[in-house]
């Protein structure tokens, strides 16, 4: 039986057992458990040794189960008590806490009384903040030399292009006072910046703008009451917005193929080759553009208990100079900017609306009801809503060429070069009936522009050249063009009511109870229910742009005589070197509100500036020749081993059509200019 009981134990570990013999039978050698040798000392012998062990316990044999019996218990009772008092006792303690507005202890004798806590409010998170930073730096140096002839020609130093830019840069800032603005995310940046734009709105009040210390100014514009829906254009109210399209310059060989067309007219040239020669040094097309569409938080009704700061500032500079140079013996259409047609505008438009929702008819003849109930969600401190955008360019294509004609087609592109920076924002936020902001409000919007070009141009002519040469050095455009457009309450702000506080002390002390005002608010009427959203910090919404585009496109073309007279008859030329085009582009549309309502009961700052402002140098500074030093990009040279030019080819440069899409790192010289 005994035996039994043991077999019955071994066989619930019956696996392990078997897997420490199957791990004895691989074993080779005994490492463990070998017994004496025959030289060892001698064991006493096991049989003669009793066990000196005695207990009186009673050997049973092994049965499974589990016996358990309770312990007892005994009670000590103190002295005897009438359970009647007891009672009576309980009623008096529990009359003395109805009369006393104090919170019921834990206690755990019988004289103590246990009751619930009252209900109290649940809150939800609300959304968090949105910052974005955006940096676009573009930079290109497009510097070529080019020599057709077998002549030498002395290479071109074009170090005083960037000094005349970095120059017009500091020129601008006359015009551009918010340019200097550093990115921040904290409220204290935000309320330092608030306070910069305020004081100096307040200064152009006192004792109106500055005006540039040099250079000729096409118009000089400032004002801190722009009116809403009105268009500027340089210093200039209209009605009409222009068209960018309508003044975007004929790129020539820098503009984009066509598609072909889907017709089975064939497109073989059989006849000879012309003699013409078509140089396009300028072409370069410089564009920032920006959009941001900012909601925050969507909100029928908000209620400001601090200050409400809101400031909208637009500042557009442009600075240029398009003073050239021609021989008089090559016919020019045009001799200087004016003539050439180089156009530059400003254009500044600040809107403001009020959102609209969508309605549906409501054939029931029931009176609409107003909420009974509230749903709260809370954010403890601050929130931000931060949009800051840069966008930078600066492109240097200073050509330095010789040409002459080579009795075929010839086309020579040096220019031509593409410089795009496009960043675009759309935040979309929670949406509430209420929001209640416990500190200030700060509503920034800036927009700041500068453009800056560089074009003049030297055309020469050598001995024995035809004069029938069309050249175009100017026909450059310059494109600022910024939006501001507020969405929110059209009325003046209203004064805070009694209810919008005793519902910010409800909501802090948790109570679930929602205030009889709000029931009553005819802004909530055909509600069930309000979603509320306590901002217990401040709110700042805070959209910068800075766009700066430099363009230096100085270039020096001489033409030199053909040396295959009888095989050069009548060559066409056509020659440019402007057709640029510098463009930024801004919008910002700020969704302050979407209802009809805003309670403040602090104080409203609500500024608003523009400034517009545009300067053009007639620089007379000479191009020097640079030494010994090398090209900076590329020279070419170009000749025609075969007098006769019987078997002569097309010949096609193409030096341009660089693009940089923010891939670049700035230069000390970009740093110094636009910093």
């Amino acid at each position: 039986m005994h035996i039994e009981k043991i077999s019955e134990i071994i066989a619930h570990f019956i696996g392990l057992f078997e897997m420490t013999t199957d791990e004895m039978r691989l074993r080779t050698n005994y490492a463990e458990g070998a017994g004496p040798g025959a030289d060892g000392p001698a064991l006493p012998d096991q049989d003669a040794f009793t066990a000196a062990f005695s207990s009186d316990l009673q050997l049973k044999d092994y049965d499974p189960g589990v016996i358990y019996k309770s312990g007892s218990y005994d009670i000590e009772y103190g002295p005897t008590r009438h359970f009647g008092r007891v009672f009576e006792e309980s009623l008096e303690k529990l009359a003395a806490i109805a009369g006393k507005d104090i919170p019921l202890p834990h206690f755990g004798d019988p004289t103590d009384i246990v009751l619930t806590d009252e209900p109290e409010l649940t809150v939800f998170a609300g959304p968090g903040s949105a910052i974005s930073h955006v940096l676009q730096v573009n930079v290109l140096y497009d510097d070529d030399y080019l020599d057709m002839t077998d002549g030498v020609h002395p290479l071109r130093d074009t170090s005083f292009v960037i000094e005349r830019l970095a120059d017009f840069s500091t020129e601008a800032e006359i015009f551009t006072p918010f340019a200097s603005l550093h990115r921040t995310d904290t409220y204290d940046g935000a309320l330092k910046i608030a306070e910069d734009l305020e004081s100096y709105i307040q200064n152009s009040k006192d004792s109106g703008p500055a005006s540039p210390s040099s250079g000729d100014a096409t118009h000089d514009f400032s004002t801190t009451a722009p009116k809403n829906d009105t268009v500027y254009v340089n210093g200039e109210e209209t009605t009409d917005i222009p068209v960018l399209d309508d003044f975007l310059p004929d790129r020539g060989l820098a503009k984009l193929e066509e598609e072909p067309d889907d017709s089975n007219t064939s497109v073989e040239q059989t006849d000879p080759s012309g003699n013409s020669l078509d140089v396009t040094a300028g072409a370069n097309l410089l564009v920032n553009v920006a959009s941001v569409i900012n909601t925050g938080v969507i909100a029928s009704v908000t209620a400001v208990m601090g200050n409400y700061h809101q400031i909208d500032a637009i500042s557009q500079a442009f600075v240029y100079s398009d003073n050239d140079e021609i021989a008089s013996t090559l016919h020019s259409s045009g001799h200087s900017a004016d003539d050439a047609g180089t156009v530059a505008k400003n254009i500044a438009l600040f809107e403001h609306s009020t959102f609209e929702a969508s309605s549906h008819a409501d054939n029931d003849a029931v009176e609409p009801p107003f909420p009974n109930s509230w749903r709260v969600s809370v954010i403890d401190g601050d929130v931000s809503f931060v949009q800051w955008i840069e966008q930078y360019h600066f492109v240097s294509d200073n050509d330095t060429m010789t040409v002459t004609t080579s009795g075929s087609e010839a086309t020579v592109l040096t220019g031509g070069n593409t410089s795009i920076n496009f960043s675009s924002f759309f935040g979309m936020g929670m949406q509430y009936d209420l929001v209640i902001i416990g500190g200030n409000v700060l509503d920034i919007n800036s927009i700041t522009q500068i453009s800056l070009l560089y074009d003049n141009d030297w055309v020469r002519a050598e001995d024995g050249v035809d004069p029938g040469a069309d050249i175009q050095t100017g026909n450059n455009l310059l494109w600022n063009f910024a939006s501001i457009h507020n969405v929110g309450t059209d009325s003046p702000f209203a004064a805070m009511p009694d209810y919008m506080a005793a519902t910010q002390k409800a909501i802090e002390d948790r109570d679930p109870n929602m205030p009889e005002g709000l029931s009553f608010d005819v802004n909530f009427q055909g509600y069930a229910g309000l979603n509320v959203l306590y901002i217990t910090g401040n709110l700042y919404d805070m959209t910068i742009i800075k766009q700066v585009s430099i363009l230096g496109d100085s270039d020096d073309l001489t033409q030199a005589a053909s040396t295959i007279l009888e095989n050069n008859p009548d060559a066409t030329v056509t020659i440019d070197t402007g057709s640029n085009a510098v463009v930024n582009i801004a919008e910002i549309v700020d969704y302050d509100s979407f209802g009809q309502t805003t309670y403040l009961a602090g104080q409203l700052y609500s500024d608003a500036i523009l400034i517009q402002g545009g300067l053009v140098e007639h620089d007379t500074t000479q191009p020097q020749p640079a030494g010994d030093r090398l090209a900076n990009e590329v020279i070419a040279f170009l000749d025609n081993d075969d007098p006769a030019g019987g078997d002569c080819a097309d010949g096609v440069i193409n030096a341009g059509n660089d693009y940089s899409w923010s891939s670049a790192h700035p230069a000390d010289v970009m740093q110094a200019m636009v910093a």
